[in-house]
Parts: C-alpha cells; structure tokens; sequence
C-alpha cells in the first residue's frame, strides 16, 4: 500500500503564492511512477492540474495554470512539489496529488491508482 500526503496549503491574497508538497511512504515507492496534482472546488468536478513522468522528462500542465504554476519532484525526498505563483480566486480548490499505474505523464483520473487526502488552497480578494 503506497501512502500519500499532501501540505502546504492554506489562504493567501490573490498574486500571492504557495508550494504545495507531497510525501510518498513507504519510501521509493512511487520513484517509477509518473505523479500528478488535481484539484477540486466546491461543486465541481475534480480536475487535473499537472503532471510529471517518474524522471522530471515531461511534464503537462492545464491550460488554467501554465505559465503560473510548476511541478517538479525529487525522488531522493519521496516528494512532488507544485509551485503556485500568480494565485487568482478560481485557484482555491482542495488540492490532491496522485500516483499514477505507469511512469509517464497521463491526464487520465483513471489511470491514478494512489491518492492523498488533499489539502486545501484559499485565495482571497
């Protein structure tokens, strides 16, 4: 059984920033693995926000977050971070990371096989 947990969250002003973390146990579990983050607001559908190969080669973003938000990971810490810059209103979301059945980047829910409990993101006016 592979464990997720996400942290950084919280509130902060719009154009404020955040990093959020996730931590894979047992360790070396999820290093094969490619990782993803979504994302999901009150009343809507959870939604898929970046995703990152098991090696840091490619990465995806949705086009609601690109240029302001980055994924990365470092699979000697166990960790895949998103780093939220430029935060707008619409960005406050429970945030969830996730690990996915292969290696590569996918955008695919379904192809998520472990997830975290989420961690919530607050952006006021």
């Amino acid at each position: 059984q592979v464990y997720l947990r996400e942290s950084g969250g919280g509130l902060v002003q719009v154009g404020g920033s955040l990093t959020l973390s996730c931590v894979a146990s047992p360790p070396r579990t999820t290093n094969n693995n490619g990782m993803g983050w979504f994302r999901q607001a009150q009343g809507k559908e959870r939604e898929i926000v970046a995703s990152i190969s098991w090696n840091s080669g490619s990465k995806w973003y949705a086009d609601s977050v690109k240029g302001r938000f980055t994924i990365s990971r470092d699979n000697a810490k166990n960790t895949v971070y998103l780093q939220m810059n430029n935060l707008k209103p619409d960005d406050t979301a429970v945030y969830f990371c996730a690990a996915a059945l292969g290696p590569t980047v996918t955008t695919l829910t379904e192809r998520y096989r472990y997830w975290g409990q989420g961690t919530q993101v607050t952006v006021s006016l």
